[in-house]
């Protein structure tokens, strides 16, 4: 030990192991260093919408500087092609079959939501002392009571609407006042923001949700600085859903329409977050991930997003119903550039839980620890990833699977959200289920667009076996839960203000409450 002292070595050999156990892919313990999590989940956003992610006109400073200084994703996959299960998936890394959110989305009037005994991320950080919250769109049930809201499910506070913006009637979208596009749907009630459990405006001002998510993000961030607890946001931005829409300062603003005027408030939010995490000196103990929940509604044409090179779009299990933009950012942690490693919504639960040495749900996760990918710029766990259709059943199972770099799709069917008018006729309603056998093969490496079929030529064959493998073996092992989404509608949960009144459901408008 003496001779260790004597040359220096000794002192060497503690800087080395400091440095090991602190390294960024290193999992953080004592609890005062535990990093703060912000998840930003935009609505609807393509593949192709942003500048950052190849769109000429799209105009998203904040969040071209996120990608310039984090880690871009270019083979990032939400894990449905639609709302609710995407949502379900995200926070609890598990599958829609298995969380029982299939298929298709919840409703106004679902009696059914995200059942409680599924783990969400907040549940699992709440006993490791985070403040948990969220702000934005929950879209996994309100039921009776409301019995699903997100303080039902690990978090300590809730400000938004609970579901799609076209799920009320839609009166104004853009300041002073522009009409919506569409009327969206009439037959529920107008929608409502909740604080928690209690509704505290009805019908929502489209045209200032906008600015009151952000203050409510940039105030619990300001909170949670001020208290020194670290905390998990969960911001999910009603952005860029149909119909679109955006406050005074962003109406006419771009030169993509009103689309584009919906994404530049979007991209208004995004900067406000990453404002107050500066301001509270918190930018550099923060791991923030920005994604969407699945592709572009590309049956509003123009103003529905686009999913660039990618085929088709919201619904289908095509590349541009799935793969969605991606950004993580935690500046001195995670390096900028981009990855072409495949990652999913569903491995963001498990990397999390590991960042924070916290105890992973002791159920089938989906997810993958992806941090040797965002620390380490290295090879990612995942392989294989698996498609559900939007209306996804038992009967049929997994729609298509990616194994490595290439796609395999068992069933095929188009979905009235890519579009009644697609050029491509394989993404329209109107393209009915159909069973390929042999399956349609892509090299999604080389062909990103899903346009040369593989799976006739002989040289795949044993590409194709190996992929039929592990859709039997995957299946076999699957149980899918009770659909929460199939049970029976009933108009007394859908939420509103002045509970019995006359005539339902239009006298559920309220002068706001507070906030």
């Amino acid at each position: 030990m003496a001779a260790l002292f004597e040359h220096g070595l000794f002192a060497h050999v503690v800087v080395l192991i400091t440095l090991f156990l602190f390294s960024p892919g290193f999992c953080v313990s004592p609890s005062s260093t535990r990093p703060n999590i912000l998840i930003v989940f935009a609505d609807d956003l393509g593949y192709g919408d942003l500048s950052c992610y190849g769109h000429p006109t799209s105009e998203s400073p904040n969040i071209d500087k996120l990608a310039a200084e984090g880690l871009l994703f270019t083979q990032f996959y939400s894990a449905n092609s639609v709302c609710s299960p995407s949502r379900a998936a995200l926070l609890t890394a598990r599958l829609p079959p298995r969380t029982g959110v299939w298929p298709d989305v919840l409703r106004p009037s679902s009696t059914g939501g995200l059942p409680h005994s599924e783990t969400t991320i907040a549940a699992l950080l709440k006993p490791l002392g985070y403040t948990t919250g969220m702000v934005g769109k929950w879209h996994l049930g309100v039921g009776k009571n409301q019995t699903y809201l997100p303080s039902n499910h690990g978090f300590d506070s809730y400000y938004g609407i609970p579901y799609s913006t076209d799920m009320c009637p839609c009166l104004k979208c853009f300041y002073p006042a522009d009409p919506c596009w569409d009327t969206c749907d009439t037959r529920f009630t107008s929608c409502p923001i909740f604080q928690n459990s209690t509704i505290v405006e009805q019908p929502a001002d489209y045209t200032t949700i906008a600015q009151k998510y952000s203050m409510e993000g940039r105030n619990f961030i300001a909170r949670n600085a001020k208290s020194g607890k670290p905390f998990f946001l969960y911001y999910a931005t009603q952005h860029t859903h149909f119909p679109n829409f955006a406050g005074k300062q962003f109406r006419n603003s771009t030169r993509r329409g009103a689309f584009g005027d919906s994404l530049a408030e979007l991209d208004w939010e995004v900067g406000q977050l990453l404002e107050e995490l500066k301001l509270q000196n918190l930018e550099k103990n923060t791991f923030v991930f920005f994604t969407s929940d699945n592709g572009p509604s590309l049956f509003y044409q123009v103003r529905g997003g686009m999913a660039g090179l990618l085929k088709c779009g919201k619904g289908t299990t095509y590349e541009g119903g799935q793969r969605v933009p991606a950004i993580a950012y935690w500046p001195g942690k995670i390096q900028p550039g981009r990855t072409r490693e495949l990652a999913s919504t569903l491995d963001l639960l498990p990397t999390i839980v590991n960042l924070v040495n916290g105890t992973l749900p002791e159920v089938t996760l989906d997810g993958y620890d992806i941090r040797s990918i965002l620390f380490q710029r290295s090879k990612s766990p995942r392989e294989v990833f698996y498609y559900f259709y939007s209306q996804m059943s038992p009967k049929y199972g997994v729609y298509a699977i990616r194994y490595k770099q290439f796609k395999a799709h068992f069933y095929t069917q188009g979905y009235i959200l890519s579009g009644l008018f697609n050029h491509d006729g394989d993404c329209r309603p109107t393209a009915a289920r159909t069973e390929q056998n042999p399956p349609l093969l892509f090299n999604l490496d080389e062909d990103p667009s899903e346009a040369y079929n593989l799976g006739n030529d002989p040289e795949y064959t044993d590409v194709l076996n190996e992929i039929g493998e592990i859709k039997q073996q995957f299946e076999a092992g699957l149980v899918w839960r009770e659909s929460e989404i199939n049970k029976p509608k009933d108009p007394s949960v859908e939420p509103c203000c002045n509970p019995g009144c006359h005539p339902f459901p239009t006298c559920c408008s309220c002068t706001k409450f507070g906030t």
